[in-house]
Parts: C-alpha cells; structure tokens; sequence
C-alpha cells in the first residue's frame, strides 16, 4: 500500500486547508446534541473557525444562508432539531453550502434511521459519518449497534478491511457523498477512492462526545476544500492530537485538556511526522 497522505503533494493539499480556515476563520452552523454543544463549538474555535450553534427552526434557514457549511448530529434528536436539520439541510442545497450529517445512532433507532434516510434523500450532504454499525444501518445490511457504539460484530479489523470498504462504497455510490468510517481503524471512501487512517488513540473512546467533535471539525475543513480532503483532513487532524494527548495524561480529564489544546496549538510539522493514512489497493466494488 502506499501512503498519500504522507506524499508531499498531497500533504500539502491537505495543509492549505488548514490554512485557509485560518486566515479565513468561516462561520460554521452546527445542528448537533446539547450533550456535546458546548465542546463541538470550541473545537472549531480551536482551528479558528466560527461556530453558531442554532437549532430553532423559524431562523435556521437564515442562519444555514450566512454559513460556509453545516453540520448536522442526530444525537440526542428531537422532534424540534429534526425540524430545524431538515430546514438547515434544503436551504444548504439551495445555497450550494457543504453539509456533513453525523448519523449518531441509526443502527439502534427507527425513527433516526429513517429520518437520516429522509435527510440524504432530500438534502444530499456531501460527507456522510458514522460508525461501522451506523453505516451498514443506512447502507442496508444488518448491523449489530450496542446503543449509539458499534457493535463487536460490525467493527472494522485487519481482516474485515474488504468487507467493509465493498459496504461504504456502496454506501458512498448511492448517495453522492465521501463516507467517514470511524472507530479504531478509521476508513473513507468517495467510491472511487479508499483510504485506510490508523490514528488516534483508546483513550478517545472513555470521553463522550469526541465523535461530534470530529463531525463538527469537518465542517470547519469543509469550508477550506473539497469533501474527500476536507474529511479525510479532519479525521488525520483528530486522531493524531487524540495520539499527541494519550502521551501526556493521567487520565480522561486531563487528557481532554490537552486534546483540546493540541486541536489549537499542533504543529504542521507534527501532523505530517504522525499522520498515518494508506491508499485501499483492493478491488472497488459494491459489497
């Protein structure tokens, strides 16, 4: 396998988006659960974009209409931020404004799963995320969730890498959209192209909210550059500060701390030494 992350061309790509979301600093409207609010706004402050965390349906239009991209989290949903999602969603098509939607929990909820359905359908975002039971949910094969987590059955492996990839880029044919795999082993796919991501850290798993963390980053890159190298910038992003911490922590408090400060201060030098990040070699076809 190669490894074009760590390619010079490609690296440096993935850099400019950093740095054009820096000196841009976009305004990024967020839809996401009141669990993790709090901590998605400041990690996009964190790499100098703007978070707006408006949910209440009358103004969402307006406010999605002033965003260079949205996020969406279906967790902890509500009949008034399903609302206010779908407003968001339509008038993000409308405006050509990128959309990531976190599909927290469709594989262990009917209504979310059919609402996701409703949203992919009608709002076409540009990066769909989940878990691996997440997203066999959406894309249609049995799944084995344990709540919002992927079940042990459904995680991505060493040996289970073929599997997988063949369901997410099904998935990512189907609906026009880069499709972010995350877990221990991250995985990515636009259809065309796959990427294998070995970042991050176990540590990650004991804090909730980190996965709405990294959907809301994705916005922020979303607004730097296209859907595939903004996704596959922030999930590198995440899981090498996730790395940085592990080593200086005691732990989950302080090692959310120093997460926090390293989503700001890591250095472009840092994430090109770390990052870990491998082109599929496989057959590319729909599972």
């Amino acid at each position: 396998m190669t490894n074009p992350i760590k390619a010079t061309s490609t690296m440096s790509e993935l850099l400019q988006i950093r740095h054009r979301v820096q000196r841009e600093k976009p305004l990024i409207h967020c839809i996401t659960n009141p669990i993790s609010m709090r901590d998605c706004a400041n990690t996009l402050l964190a790499v100098s974009a703007r978070p707006i965390m408006a949910e209440y349906p009358p103004e969402a239009a307006q406010i999605t209409a002033q965003a260079r991209a949205l996020a969406v989290n279906l967790g902890n949903i509500s009949a008034s931020r399903m609302e206010a999602m779908m407003i968001s969603g339509r008038t993000a098509l409308e405006k050509s404004i990128p959309c990531v939607m976190d599909a927290v929990g469709v594989a262990c909820s009917s209504p979310r799963l059919s609402f996701a359905r409703d949203f992919i359908r009608e709002c076409r975002p540009c990066v769909i995320k989940g878990n691996s039971s997440e997203l066999r949910a959406l894309a249609g094969f049995p799944s084995h969730a344990q709540g919002i987590d992927a079940g042990e059955q459904d995680r991505v492996t060493e040996d289970s890498l073929d599997e997988h990839i063949a369901v997410l880029v099904q998935l990512a044919l189907d609906t026009g959209a880069v499709i972010a795999c995350t877990g221990a082993i991250d995985l990515m796919t636009d259809g065309r192209r796959a990427y294998i991501l070995r970042n991050g850290c176990e540590t990650m798993s004991l804090l909730t909210g980190t996965g709405c963390m990294l959907g809301a980053l994705t916005a922020g890159f979303l607004a730097g550059g296209d859907p595939l190298n903004a996704a596959l910038l922030a999930v590198s992003y995440f899981g090498v500060c996730g790395e940085l911490a592990q080593g200086e922590h005691q732990g989950p408090s302080s090692f959310f701390l120093r997460l926090m400060d390293l989503l700001h201060v890591v250095t472009d030098r840092q994430l090109e030494e770390t990052v870990n990040c491998t082109v599929y070699n496989g057959r590319m076809e729909h599972a």
